[in-house]
């Protein structure tokens, strides 16, 4: 492994590790609480989700671009050149990174966690406070619905990454304010579609603190999860960051007039052969 990779990656783990102590330290807040500073501020959760978002992004951008999310890495794949052999790599990276995170908001917030099972009478294993770690179901939601549900998340969540990062795109941001905005992206999925299943919109946020919680002695809560959950976030956004991204390429970009202009300009620059007749 070269200097280069093995920077993308400590980069790609840091990114997902920053917004998992923000994300779920924020889900601690909210859950462990009573009351919860967030009653009746359920943006403020999604904003700071978000920002931690936006705050990797600065950090680490520089380095790989900051993917932090498998459903990005296997986008820019397919659509935007970025390489297949990184893929995987940059999906164990990512991984890892959530897990640390997650032990880091273990680290800070244990003993809330353990003072909230006990005056509710929960256990780890039965999920006790599981819901600051990683997702599930909402009020309704059965998992086969949920794995509709993550697809159409997702894909808004590359629709608008696509948008807000082609060059083309004379309406997208300017300067570095795109961290910001894909932040905000995040923000306003949580604020309008949150509560379906904890808007996942990313296999390594759900699987990294997943992971660790199993070990920590959330057990089945974790892996399986009722209903045999663990896969939906998952399988979800890898599905529905693909459908974002194509929707994108297919049906904004090829007709985005800053491309159209480039490709006539590179047509017309392109060296015109005059044919020469031997009598000349």
């Amino acid at each position: 492994m070269n200097r280069q990779m093995l920077g993308e990656l400590i980069s790609e783990a840091l990114a997902i590790f920053i917004i998992i102590a923000f994300g779920d330290s924020v889900a601690c807040m909210y859950v462990l609480y009573d009351p919860s500073p967030y009653l009746n501020a359920y943006w403020g959760v999604c904003i700071s989700w978000g920002l931690g978002v936006t705050v990797a992004i600065y950090v680490t951008g520089s380095v790989s671009g900051t993917h932090a999310n498998p459903a990005v890495t296997l986008a820019l794949a397919l659509f935007r050149g970025f390489p297949f052999k990184k893929v995987v790599p940059y999906w164990a990276a990512q991984v890892f990174g959530a897990f640390l995170g997650a032990m880091v908001v273990y680290v800070l917030f244990q003993p809330v966690i353990d003072h909230f099972n006990q005056v509710h009478n929960l256990t780890r294993a039965a999920g006790g406070a599981a819901g600051v770690f990683f997702t599930h179901p909402g009020l309704a939601i059965t998992p086969m619905h949920a794995l509709t549900d993550e697809i159409i998340l997702t894909a808004f969540l590359l629709l608008g990454i696509f948008a807000i990062t082609e060059q083309y795109n004379e309406m997208a941001p300017g300067a570095n304010s795109g961290a910001l905005m894909i932040g905000l992206l995040v923000a306003c999925i949580g604020a309008s579609m949150g509560y379906l299943e904890a808007w996942a919109l990313n296999p390594a946020r759900d699987l990294g603190p997943r992971i660790f919680a199993y070990f920590a002695g959330w057990d089945d809560a974790a892996f399986p999860s009722p209903g045999n959950y663990w896969w939906v976030p998952i399988v979800g956004p890898l599905v529905g960051g693909v459908v974002g991204a194509g929707a994108y390429q297919w049906l904004v970009h090829p007709f985005l007039p800053a491309r159209m202009r480039a490709l006539e300009a590179a047509r017309a620059a392109e060296p015109r052969h005059t044919k020469i007749h031997p009598a000349e």
